[in-house]
């Protein structure tokens, strides 16, 4: 009897030991299998689209801001108000049905940094919507609702921030080039205009038909101060407006002051208290004077700073190609704000 016991215990044992063998072997593998697909993870989430990927970069290429430091912090000012967003299609069905919604933007798991962070690709780029959508794992629908409803987000809360300094500030900021020449300039204004695409009314295409540009576009008037930044942005007008009607309707002239100087390329603005900048035009004689073309020659060398300032703008280059009319509903949200985040972009000059 023991020694049946002994020979059954000593079975027991071997295949105790075996079992043990096996399960570390298991053990071993599941170890492996499992830094294995650690690493496997941390390298996909390296390579995955999202902002931090790309934050020690010098320039921000796909948003275009001069650093990730300057594109946090305003991202953390409108972090906020950012997380109570309600989706721009809900919130026109909030104002049919006039019932309550669940305040908070969520887009298949997307953060709220990604979401602006898609809005900046989308402006900035131009980035198709398919392409954004295969970039960030998600659907083009929600593509689309991210940037309308980012692009009103903005517009509200880039729209209240003190845009127009004043008299005083303008003075004290004047840099040396307007204080020599034109030191009471209070605003340097610019028309210019997008391209839009054709629409199958006549009416329509009449009204949004530009001569200058030969084709159907949309027109803005744009002012910056004699320091370089954005201080105004009118809406978006139909290209067969003239720069005149145009100036007239954007509300430049309510905030302008007696004693203000503006400077323009052509006279934009009657009846009012200010005077007008502007290059000399040709006389009678055909010639112009000594005084004249020194007096068009600053002129032009500082007005200058107006057109860069619009061409950072338009480097935002969604407004690259022909703009369908798909976007025309938002179109005014997203101009003003691609123009107020030049401002963020560091000094012209």
């Amino acid at each position: 009897m023991i020694l049946k016991h002994l020979r059954r215990t000593k079975r027991r044992t071997i295949h105790f030991l075996i079992r043990t063998q096996e399960n570390k072997e298991q053990l071993n593998a599941a170890q492996k299998e499992i830094a294995r697909l650690t690493k496997e993870n941390e390298n996909l989430r390296s390579q995955q689209f999202c902002l931090q990927r790309f934050q020690c970069e010098p320039k921000l290429f796909y948003t275009g801001f001069k650093d990730y430091e300057t594109l946090k912090t305003l991202y953390q000012s409108l972090q906020p108000k950012a997380q109570s967003l309600v989706r721009w299609t809900q919130m026109q069905r909030l104002n049919k049905t006039e019932k309550t919604v669940t305040a908070g933007f969520q887009a298949q798991d997307m953060g709220l940094f990604d979401q602006f962070f898609l809005f900046l690709c989308r402006m900035r780029q131009g980035l198709l919507s398919a392409d954004l959508a295969v970039r960030f794992n998600i659907s083009k629908a929600t593509v689309s609702r991210i940037c309308i409803t980012w692009a009103n987000y903005l517009h509200f809360m880039l729209g209240t921030l003190p845009l127009w300094p004043i008299r005083e500030a303008v003075d004290e900021l004047m840099p040396p080039c307007f204080k020599k020449t034109f030191p009471k300039t209070r605003v340097v204004l610019d028309c210019t205009e997008i391209h839009i695409q054709s629409a199958s009314s006549k009416v329509l295409n009449t009204m949004t038909y530009s001569h200058y540009k030969g084709t159907t576009t949309l027109k803005s008037l744009i002012g910056i101060t004699p320091f370089g930044t954005v201080s105004f942005v009118s809406n978006l007008y139909t290209g067969s407006i003239s720069d005149k009607e145009i100036t007239k309707e954007s509300g430049i002239l309510k905030l302008l002051e007696p004693g203000d100087e503006v400077m323009v390329i052509k006279d934009l603005l009657t009846d009012i208290k200010v005077s007008l900048v502007t290059p000399a035009f040709t006389r009678p004689s055909g010639q112009f004077s000594k005084h004249e073309i020194t007096h068009t020659q600053e002129i032009a060398r500082l007005r200058i700073h107006v057109e860069r300032d619009i061409r950072r703008i338009k480097e935002h280059h969604i407004f690259d190609g022909v703009l369908p009319l798909s976007l025309c509903g938002s179109v005014n949200q997203m101009w003003t704000v691609c123009a107020l985040l030049t401002n963020f972009q560091g000094p012209l000059f």
